[in-house]
């Protein structure tokens, strides 16, 4: 049987050790075509662009 502490650890012991695993904000750019918002090096959901070129065509937008 493997050796077992002495007292309970405190919560702030737990915290510090915890510190380091947190969420991050997710980065994102701004889309060259549309100024949209955008994740890095995907394609464009607004547009379709991605490196100036057009990767999903666009359904033209009904007029009424």
């Amino acid at each position: 049987m493997p050796p077992l502490p002495k007292r309970k650890y405190a919560k702030a012991r737990q915290g510090e050790r915890r510190a380091h695993l947190h969420l991050e904000p997710v980065g994102l750019t701004e889309c060259p075509q549309c100024h949209q918002p955008r994740l890095p090096h995907r394609v464009c959901l607004s547009c379709g662009y991605y490196k100036g070129e057009a990767v999903i065509p666009q359904k033209p937008q009904k007029q009424t």
